[in-house]
């Protein structure tokens, strides 16, 4: 798997040089596999899934704050060669996009913000109990029941209890600081690059109001719900969510090297 400014990533070299590159950002405690194939290999277009910072194959520790985050994928963007992409990001992988859109505009043709919002704020509890070693387990007990909705299917759930039960207690707590420390809702208005806004109906980590708030806020952005599906509505609607994604980045206006 190649590495570009310290970081891993999957790279699917589909479409020509006038379709924006894709890039996709996971969520907190997550990697390149919280998206499915579908996302991943999403036809007609180049796409970079990464490994943030201490995730997945990234080497190193995790960071505590969303702007350091967002430098790291702004490094990213410069050593491969990419002078703006459109960025895709659930989560905390939304927070990361939302940040670039306004600190480093002129990477950022586009986002597609996926149950994410303009504040991310976590229960001083889940924080207390993931900072514990004797208390992490209630930590991601808690966790897997926020990311599941009511009609998340079983091997998903499955999946999601493989993965946290060997994520670095650090890197969870580091990545739940970030969230909770994240709020952009006085600079969303400055932002000019086109935005899709994308829900689950059944998300109770990040609600829908949150996604609303986001689509009201950030000029031009549409909003798109999809039905039954919770916050890693990725994984439980994944064809859905490429179908939603292959509409908007139609609607790029983009030029290489532009």
């Amino acid at each position: 798997m190649p590495v570009s400014a310290g970081l891993h990533y999957f790279l699917h070299e589909g479409g020509g040089p006038f379709r924006p590159p894709v890039v996709l950002i996971h969520g907190e405690g997550g990697d390149q596999l919280s998206w499915p194939s579908e996302l991943r290999r999403l036809p007609g277009y180049r796409s970079f899934t990464l490994d943030l910072p201490g995730h997945g194959k990234s080497e190193g520790p995790g960071m505590q704050s969303i702007p350091a985050y967002a430098r790291s994928v702004v490094g990213f963007l410069s050593a491969a060669g990419l002078s703006r992409a459109v960025l895709v990001g659930q989560g905390m992988g939304g927070a990361i996009a939302l940040t670039m859109a306004c600190d480093f505009p002129e990477t950022v043709a586009g986002s597609v913000l996926v149950a994410t919002g303009a504040r991310l704020p976590v229960a001083s509890t889940l924080l207390e109990n993931a900072a514990n070693p004797s208390t992490f387990p209630l930590a991601l007990q808690a966790w897997q029941a926020a990311l599941c909705g009511p009609n998340t299917p079983p091997r998903i759930k499955e999946t999601i209890s493989k993965r946290l039960s060997v994520i670095r207690p650090t890197l969870l707590h580091g990545d739940l600081l970030a969230c909770d420390g994240f709020d952009l809702s006085d600079r969303l208005g400055s932002i000019r690059s086109p935005a899709l806004v994308i829900c689950g109906t059944e998300d109770k980590l990040t609600p829908l109001r949150y996604s609303e708030n986001l689509a009201s806020s950030v000029p031009g952005a549409a909003l798109q719900t999809i039905d039954d599906a919770g916050h890693l509505v990725a994984l439980e609607q994944p064809r859905r969510l490429a179908g939603l994604l292959t509409i908007f980045l139609g609607t790029i206006p983009y030029t290489p090297g532009g």
